[in-house]
């Protein structure tokens, strides 16, 4: 069975520099153009609701090939207390959404469309179109589909976190900056609670607090290739775990 809402909100999975517009073909081509009113944040789903936060958002440049890059915005989302909600950003309760579907292919780039009812009845519809893609990605946008359908049918089982460390300790400071459910390397990790923590680290320190997390469950720990290792929190859907 899923959460009941007695239970405590849990994040579940979180895409950032998501482009939300109205559906359909026409509004990619206007958009293409500058004239669909496109916003981009970032798209959060937990146990009870999609919540796209616009917000004030963040700006990355990130390489697209050999010889481009791409200028993206997106927002941190590191807990859901955190979430700077604008005009801008859409919450959707899972149960208000009557149909979620997930498109991709060789033209089109994933996405997610969804259509949900408001006060009185009145039908939206809305897509959310993913912009970070690549080959060593395991699951996308349009993989939130079915798991939406799962929780919303309450077939999904979230797992049970284990005891977080206090805030006050290099693994809870650590567990706190990877709360937005993203990959980061160690140096990301030190630089992110350096800066918000107002601390000076050891590169040393920091790598043996990740592998005491790792150790307790809480984080798991990819080295790929010959490339650093890099960290995540635990997925709490499990199975379903809908991570890149």
């Amino acid at each position: 069975m899923g959460q009941d809402n007695s239970t405590t909100e849990v994040m579940l999975a979180q895409e950032q520099a998501v482009i939300r517009r109205g559906p359909g073909i026409r509004k990619g081509v206007e958009g293409a153009f500058g004239l669909g009113g496109e916003t981009e944040g970032t798209l959060v789903l937990t146990d009870r609701r999609l919540v796209y936060v616009h917000g004030d958002g963040k700006e990355q440049d990130i390489k697209i090939g050999a010889f481009s890059q791409k200028h993206l915005f997106f927002t941190d989302v590191e807990s859901l207390n955190s979430m700077a909600l604008d005009e801008a950003s859409v919450e959707i309760p899972l149960s208000k959404i009557t149909l979620v579907t997930g498109h991709r292919g060789e033209a089109v780039a994933p996405k997610l469309e969804v259509k949900w009812t408001e006060g009185g009845g009145a039908i939206r519809t809305t897509e959310f179109v993913q912009q970070v893609t690549g080959g060593s990605r395991k699951k996308n946008l349009n993989d939130w589909a079915k798991v939406i359908d799962k929780l919303r049918a309450k077939q999904v089982k979230i797992a049970p976190q284990s005891l977080a460390p206090g805030g006050d300790t290099l693994e809870g400071r650590i567990l706190g900056v990877l709360g937005d459910m993203q990959e980061k390397g160690s140096l990301t990790i030190e630089d992110e609670v350096e800066e918000r923590f107002k601390v000076d680290l050891d590169p040393d320190e920091v790598e043996a607090a990740c592998g005491r997390l790792v150790s307790a469950g809480l984080v798991r720990k990819f080295s790929p290739g010959d490339e650093d290792p890099y960290y995540r929190k635990v997925s709490p859907l499990g199975d379903d775990d809908l991570s890149a």
